[in-house]
């Protein structure tokens, strides 16, 4: 039974993640209108669908490098693995609940903040609660570029930076080479190549952040004693973690799509195409890797990033202090919310404990959605004006000079 509910839960945060994490992809091209709403979304989902299946080395990283589930011998825990590895199921219940519970909120806000910490943080809190400090697998082997600190803390630390280099890089040469061309020409052409890179970077989300989905459940088919193997993702794993980050995807998180396409930059074409661009190589490199980077960190990088290389841009930085604020507090404030969750459902024990704070989750899940209900943001909004200029303000033609 509670085997059932982590797989279920797992399935609904793949989900969540998908709608989060819709904006990292195709929120340029929406603001450019290179592709149209609806289009955007439904080409995301597809591409994430196939993305998923291209790599494993993420789920691994998540199944073996958050919780500490063997001994030095390399022998499975007792603690964990006894009574149908009940112990570690909920500790995995609790740390998924703590990440959906996060993405929800945000999502709310309008913030892009990272699936893949609200996921790590939920994982890490309910740990810490239900295993003590010891059983964060914190540095893997020993080495520095392992575990928690390795494959998560300092991929977050560095991506934003590389990618917001990369597309700083890229806008500039971008404008420096079409000096003299007519603009109809580059605009148009660069549209195109919108499409393009952001195909590519919703290929390269499915391989990362699907796989983090997959390693949660392979991890609780391990506690669970169906799964020994942990180099390898059963199949129907892969394919119900796709299906559901892909339907995610499609419905389209449109709060964080506008804060993404219109909040940070004026984005035109070039610049879009260079942020996907640089987006989808950082992307990649570290599915490559196995690093379980946030693609939300990398692709609000690359299009401050853009900003930054266009000659005479705009960029709010109001906005982006927003941002980083939320980067900072997303794996603590999940890991809050992990380890409490955690300390319910082991207060009330066993099945019953797990049901009651799955019962919870819906609760919270459906009390935030209805209250997005009262300023809806979709595919017919989604471009609006961020700052709309007041009614009584002057035309830019009758503002005088001061």
């Amino acid at each position: 039974m509670i085997l059932a509910l982590v797989v279920v839960t797992a399935l609904g945060f793949d989900f969540t993640n998908g709608f989060h994490d819709t904006a990292n992809a195709m929120a340029t091209s929406i603001a450019t209108r290179a592709l149209r709403p609806k289009t955007a979304v439904a080409l995301s989902g597809i591409l994430n669908l196939i993305g998923a299946f291209l790599s494993v080395e993420v789920a691994l990283t998540v199944s073996n490098a958050v919780v500490r589930i063997q001994n030095a011998d390399g022998t499975p825990k007792e603690s964990l693995t006894t009574d149908g590895g009940t112990a570690l199921l909920l500790i995995v219940l609790a740390g998924l609940i703590g990440g959906i519970v996060w993405n929800l909120f945000t999502w709310l806000l309008g913030l892009p903040s990272s699936s893949s910490h609200a996921l790590f943080g939920g994982l890490v809190g309910a740990t810490i609660a239900g295993l003590g400090w010891a059983g964060v697998n914190w540095n893997g082997n020993g080495t520095k570029l392992d575990g928690v600190v390795g494959k998560v803390i300092l991929p977050a630390l560095i991506s934003p930076v590389i990618a917001g280099v990369v597309a700083a890089v890229g806008t500039w040469l971008i404008y420096k080479a079409t000096v003299g061309v007519a603009a109809r020409f580059t605009e148009n052409g660069f549209r195109w190549g919108q499409i393009g890179s952001a195909s590519l970077v919703s290929l390269a989300h499915g391989t990362n952040d699907a796989q983090k989905t997959m390693g949660v459940i392979t991890l609780a088919l391990i506690a669970a004693g169906d799964w020994t193997d942990t180099k390898n993702i059963p199949f129907w794993v892969k394919a119900a973690c796709a299906v559901a980050i892909a339907l995610g995807t499609y419905l389209g998180g449109w709060r964080i799509i506008r804060t993404l396409g219109k909040g940070l930059v004026e984005i035109a074409p070039p610049q879009g195409m260079a942020a996907e661009s640089s987006s989808a190589a950082v992307i990649l490199a570290s599915s490559h890797l196995g690093f379980a980077l946030s693609t939300t960190h990398v692709a609000t990088g690359s299009i401050l990033g853009s900003g930054v290389g266009k000659p005479g841009a705009q960029v709010r930085w109001r906005v982006a202090g927003r941002m980083v604020a939320t980067w900072l507090i997303t794996l603590p404030a999940a890991a809050v919310v992990g380890a409490l969750t955690w300390y319910l459902g082991n207060f009330v024990g066993g099945v019953a404990g797990a049901i009651v704070i799955f019962v919870l989750l819906l609760a919270a899940a459906t009390g935030m959605w209805l209250r997005s209900r009262h300023a809806p943001v979709d595919h017919n909004n989604v471009n609006d004006e961020w700052e709309p200029v007041p009614a009584s303000a002057p035309a830019p033609s009758e503002k005088v000079a001061l």
